[in-house]
Parts: structure tokens; C-alpha cells; sequence
């Protein structure tokens, strides 16, 4: 079959309108690790080494993110080389480790690149995460976040954490910037 020949292949995502519009502003989005970016659970080896399971799906959508220009930040009450390894695998720079004051690590994160709270979108799923959560423009998190932020959160990902949440996110912004339908031809061609 020749590239001429190929159906075409027309997005299947669907998000409320509203949503997009709060998502259309977004060049900033602070991720939180534990519950958000991995399923929450702390593997540790013998030795003590802390271990960690991503998924692909996040990965790639963090990746497309960067495509789109807008930026992933991580702020993380924990840090781990396997932590560091991923995020400088996926080329995520704006980072800050081992801080439960997640605010000031943000807003500090917003001031390099000269963004404002309005710019920005957060993930999270605990109350280490709400003082991002209730500044951002967007709010999101996973369906197993605590209760106090599921009813403080613009969207409950339909995708649990460490298993395609962060992508489901991504793709929310990629589609309120219109650029989604773009990114989704080119990787099919």
C-alpha cells in the first residue's frame, strides 16, 4: 500500500471544552514523581537503593510537550539517581529534589523562566502538592490522589499514575494548543 493509499488518521481524544480553554495558556507544567510520574509505591534494594517504575506513555508525551514549547518542571519531596537518570534521559532541566516545600521550589522554577502562575499547569496527588495545585492555571491529578485534591483538581486523569496519568495530561495541552492532531500525522508517516 502506497503512503497515498492510507486512510487518514483522525485524533480519538475528546476533552471538554472548558478544560482546553484553562489548558490553552499553559507554557509551564510542574510534575510531582511519587503517585504522578511512577504509581507511588517506594521500591528499595538491598542496599537501599530506591528504585523506580516510568512508563513510556509519560515519557513520550513529556517528550512532545518539549516539541510543542512548552516546558516540564518536576518538583519532588524525593530525589534518587534513578529519578535524575530518567528526567535527564527525557531532557527535563527545570527540576528541584528532596523539598516539601513545593511552592518556593515553583516559583523559583517560574522566575527562571520569567512565567507566571497563570502559565503554568501542576500534577499532583497529595497535600505536599495542593499549594502548587490551588496557584496553577490547571489543575490535575490521578483517580487515587487523596480526596483533598481530587476535589481541588480542574481534571481527574482517567489513566492511573505511573501508567499513562502524565500522558493523558500531555495530551490535554498538545490538544488545547492545537497542535496535537500535527504531532499525531508526523508520527505516523
Amino acid at each position: 500500500m502506497s503512503d497515498a493509499e492510507l486512510p487518514s488518521l483522525r485524533p480519538v481524544l475528546n476533552f471538554d471544552p472548558e478544560l482546553l480553554l484553562k489548558a490553552q495558556a499553559v507554557r509551564v507544567v510542574f510534575f510531582d514523581v511519587d503517585g504522578v510520574l511512577t504509581d507511588g509505591g517506594l521500591y528499595f534494594s538491598e542496599a537501599g537503593e530506591t528504585l523506580k517504575r516510568f512508563h513510556t506513555l509519560d515519557g513520550h508525551g513529556i517528550k512532545l510537550l518539549q516539541r510543542a514549547g512548552i516546558t516540564p518542571a518536576v518538583v519532588s519531596g524525593r530525589d534518587s539517581l534513578a529519578l535524575r537518570a530518567r528526567l535527564g534521559a527525557l531532557g527535563v532541566t527545570h527540576t528541584r529534589f528532596g523539598t516539601e516545600d513545593k511552592r518556593p521550589a515553583a516559583e523559583a522554577i517560574l522566575a527562571e523562566l520569567g512565567l507566571t502562575w497563570s502559565d503554568a499547569a501542576a500534577m499532583g496527588d497529595d497535600w505536599p502538592d495542593l499549594p502548587m495545585l490551588r496557584r496553577a492555571a490547571l489543575s490535575v491529578c490521578p483517580p487515587c490522589a487523596h480526596p483533598e485534591v481530587l476535589g481541588l483538581c480542574d481534571h481527574v486523569t482517567t489513566r492511573q499514575p505511573g501508567r499513562g496519568a502524565v500522558r493523558e495530561l500531555c495530551d490535554l495541552l498538545l490538544v488545547a494548543r492545537g497542535v496535537y492532531a500535527g504531532l499525531l500525522q508526523e508520527a505516523a508517516r
